[in-house]
């Protein structure tokens, strides 16, 4: 049989590199390509069609959940396994149902890794302990708040939204990169269920995550 195809998606060079030598130290996996964004990520997956695609969350130039969602519509065969730092409900539940077939966090060992890729490829699901309880929970009809996922940083972007800033501008004062402060932004969308700023803005304020003060408006 052919070695298993992985595509290798984050945008740490340090951290792919590290996966990359520990699933390529197996005779049944073989990396076809390692990259470090989703517009990459998309192009690769469509030259190289992959068995497996590891997929981190946060990416410069949008979010992985947008990016597992696409990859199904495109690609329904490819697997995909997310390898992230985040743990959080929203991201859970929206990438469950977006289609990924393994959610690991990025404490997970390279056995861990190793495993997870073969029992995907194989059609099988692998979910972190850590997550399993929030899935469990979304199974017994137990809402989890979107709201209570929220990073301090992306309050402070949402803050800066309701201000009427650019992402440029967001990106100045929190000293970050207009495409990081994209990102967040990205992040904030599939958290709160909205695709513009305005409707971002109207429910952080319904549910009193922001303030809107004198001279703010949502852009």
């Amino acid at each position: 049989m052919d070695p298993v195809s992985i595509v290798i998606v984050d945008d740490h060079p340090l951290y792919r590199r590290g996966v990359r030598t520990a699933l390529e130290g197996q005779l049944d996996l073989r990396v076809a390509a390692e990259v470090g964004s989703v517009a990459e990520a998309l192009a690769a997956c469509e030259q190289l069609r992959p068995d497996v695609v590891l997929l981190d969350i946060n990416l410069p130039d949008g979010s992985g959940v947008e990016a597992a969602r696409t990859l199904r519509e495109l690609q329904p065969g490819i697997a995909v396994l997310i390898l992230t730092a985040y743990d959080d409900a929203s991201y859970v539940v929206a990438l469950a149902e977006a289609g990924a077939r393994g959610y690991l966090l990025k404490s997970a060992s390279d056995a861990e890794i190793v495993g997870a890729v073969r029992t995907v490829a194989s059609g099988g699901s692998v979910f972190a302990a850590e997550v399993v309880d929030v899935l469990l929970r979304r199974e017994r009809g137990e809402a989890a708040s979107p709201f209570d996922a929220m990073t301090p940083r992306e309050l402070e972007v949402l803050q800066l939204v309701a201000a009427g800033r650019t992402n440029r501008e967001i990106g100045a004062q929190l000293r970050i990169s207009e495409r990081t402060a994209q990102a967040h932004l990205s992040h904030i969308f599939d958290k709160l269920g909205v695709s513009s700023r305005t409707e971002a803005v109207t429910v952080a304020l319904r549910h009193g995550l922001i303030e809107l003060g004198e001279g703010n408006a949502a852009g």
